[in-house]
């Protein structure tokens, strides 16, 4: 999936991730973890930046796993 980041906690190391075509939604964004990124770090991340990611679904909702800038 294709996404773009919508809000970090540079603190504790999440953020979230608004699927393409849902900017209007918040209710869809998708929770990551600083340990699912992939080639980038959390601090060279910045919001508003696209990236692509697969979505899991975990027992507190839908999570974003293998975190990477798209291509």
């Amino acid at each position: 999936m294709m996404g773009i980041i919508a809000g970090k906690n540079e603190e504790k190391g999440f953020g979230f991730i608004t699927p393409e075509g849902m900017a209007d939604e918040k209710a869809n964004n998708v929770f990551f973890h600083s340990t699912s990124l992939e080639g980038v770090t959390f601090a060279e991340l910045q919001v508003g930046e696209k990236v692509e990611f697969e979505k899991q679904d975990s027992d507190k909702g839908p999570r974003a796993v293998g975190v990477k800038r798209a291509s």
